[in-house]
């Protein structure tokens, strides 16, 4: 019987999401699972509805005075999410 060469479940997770094309949906969950994180618990109060499409993060916000807040620093707040999750997830987002 051959020995096989050991891999860290962590690397084996990854190549069967890549490989079944699941990696795309599952950092996109990741990123908005993470917002409250990212944000705080004070902008996460704020925040409706978050969807990602056409890797563009769509954020429903019931104040407007945080929305243009927001707005303002919209480029670093694209760099943190995606850092966060490790993976270049989304380019822009568009706030509501």
């Amino acid at each position: 019987m051959r020995k096989q060469q050991a891999e860290k479940i962590d690397n084996v997770v990854h190549r069967f999401l890549r490989e079944e094309g699941l990696e795309t949906p599952y950092n996109e969950y990741r990123l908005v699972q993470a917002w409250p994180e990212v944000m705080g618990q004070g902008i996460a109060n704020y925040t409706g509805n978050l969807e990602i499409r056409n890797r563009v993060l769509y954020v429903r916000l019931k104040s407007s005075v945080i929305r243009q807040e927001l707005s303002m620093n919209r480029k670093v707040l694209v760099q943190k999410l995606n850092q966060h999750v490790g993976a270049q997830v989304i380019e822009n987002i568009i706030f509501h």
